[in-house]
């Protein structure tokens, strides 16, 4: 399997498109997971650093750019992890993640394998 997240979880939700099996669908979503953290966190770390020299107006445009306002009461590592969301949510892996957990609902699955009714 491959390790890099992004592959992974485009991988994983192609694989889960015509799944039915409500226990490979739990191992997909899970694994699935497991690497939609590890994605969040990469693209965490390079918006820090990407907006670690930028000004605090920088930083609110950018913010703003990206869907993800800085909203008063915010500080700035806040505003920082609401950038970091708003990108990560942006690319195909979170996409292709949220299109996995969408199957697995279809089946009762979820990462904590309860049972939908």
């Amino acid at each position: 399997m491959d390790t890099n997240p992004t592959a992974l979880l485009l991988d994983l939700a192609a694989r889960a498109q015509h799944l039915s099996d409500r226990d490979v669908l739990q191992d997909l979503l899970a694994s699935g997971h497991r690497a939609w953290c590890e994605g969040v966190a990469d693209v965490h770390s390079g918006v820090r650093r990407e907006a670690a020299p930028l000004s605090d107006d920088q930083l609110t445009e950018r913010c703003a750019a990206a869907g993800a306002p800085w909203e008063q009461g915010m500080t700035r590592d806040e505003a920082v992890s609401a950038l970091a969301f708003a990108t990560w949510d942006a690319v195909p892996a979170a996409m292709a993640y949220t299109e996995l957990e969408e199957r697995a609902t279809l089946f009762g699955v979820c990462l904590l394998g309860e049972e939908l009714q």
